[in-house]
């Protein structure tokens, strides 16, 4: 089975939510496939998720992703259940461990053996969707009793992965893997440890892997190259993502950044990202560029691409880049 090539645009559109349903309407006008939220705060990815499914017909909505520390289980499988009565066949629960940064200073939580509980989470999710009563205590993480009717179509359960053990049990447990910030020259060995991963869960025709593309379609790279520096230079600074860039070849690039980091110099972890090596990560350029860029990635090994604009661009080159990837301008299934 082959699995379809998609492209998608990001959500939240910022804060308000009428500007969320806007853009969502507008990219299924143009013939956008699927809309992907991320969830780090307001407005709430999954509240959000039930207003569009009332406000679009045709885009599947996905979240990349959840955090399993800030929702139970049974929270997860509740809200997923009532997501995929909302819009049957539309919906993708996305879940995720997230990082040190946001578990532990934003919401109270211990970050501890995420791969466990991000495995142990899809297990439970996935069971309770099926309808089964719960008799779970696996590593600590508990459910006994609750149950909920089935539901049909269940919603699939996709899992975001940075590093090989991670990216493995992704694919081998979830029918989709979540990547994302990886430096170019990494993505083989990226694809590669995803289809270990769904070959040792009996998925000879591999999984979906979603990619949140980090672009921007403009004529000014050096201005668009410090943006992305200013938005994930602190991202590579922590732990999760730090042994992720060093993992990924780059081991004096988070060194770097880990030193500047710690001694509170930002001149120095922002510099740390060349522009060679920001050019490894983000998509920068004009229309043709940034088109070829996506299109090979997607030949590499990746079925579907969330377009996300660069914070902090300028509105004109926001939009700029949504249209690049519109149907009309970027025919990717013909």
């Amino acid at each position: 089975m082959t699995i379809q090539r998609r492209i998608a645009i990001t959500l939240p559109a910022g804060p308000r939510v009428q500007d969320t349903i806007d853009r969502a309407q507008w990219a299924e006008a143009e013939g956008y496939t699927d809309a992907w939220f991320a969830d780090a705060g307001a407005p709430d990815a999954l509240t959000l998720a039930a207003a569009l499914a009332r406000e679009t017909n045709t885009l599947r909505l996905g979240v990349a992703v959840t955090p399993v520390f800030t929702r139970t289980p049974a929270v997860l499988a509740a809200t997923a259940n009532t997501l995929a009565q909302l819009m049957p066949g539309r919906f993708v629960l996305g879940l995720g461990s997230s990082s040190q940064t946001m578990m532990e200073n934003w919401h109270g939580q211990t970050f501890d053996r995420p791969l466990t509980r991000v495995k142990n989470t899809a297990l439970m999710v996935r069971a309770m969707l099926a309808g089964q009563k719960t008799a779970f205590d696996l590593d600590g993480l508990r459910s006994h009793g609750y149950r909920q009717e089935a539901i049909e179509p269940a919603p699939p359960i996709f899992i975001a992965g940075l590093r090989a053990k991670m990216l493995e049990m992704a694919a081998e447990v979830g029918d989709g893997v979540i990547i994302n910030l990886w430096p170019r020259r990494a993505l083989r060995k990226i694809i590669d440890h995803i289809n270990a991963g769904a070959k040792a869960g009996g998925k000879p025709a591999g999984v979906e892997v979603v990619n949140r593309a980090m672009v921007l379609v403009t004529d000014d790279k050096p201005a668009a190259r410090n943006l992305f520096r200013a938005a994930f230079a602190p991202y590579y600074a922590t732990p999760v993502y730090n042994a992720f860039l060093a993992w990924a070849g780059f081991d004096d690039v988070a060194r770097n950044i880990a030193e500047g980091w710690a001694a509170r110099d930002r001149t120095k972890t922002s510099n740390a990202l060349s522009d060679d090596m920001v050019d490894e990560i983000a998509v920068i350029g004009n229309e043709d560029e940034c088109r070829e860029r996506i299109a090979a990635d997607m030949a590499a090994g990746i079925h579907t691409q969330i377009i996300a604009p660069l914070a902090g661009a300028t509105d004109n080159d926001v939009q700029r880049t949504l249209a690049t990837f519109s149907r009309k301008g970027f025919p990717y299934g013909e």
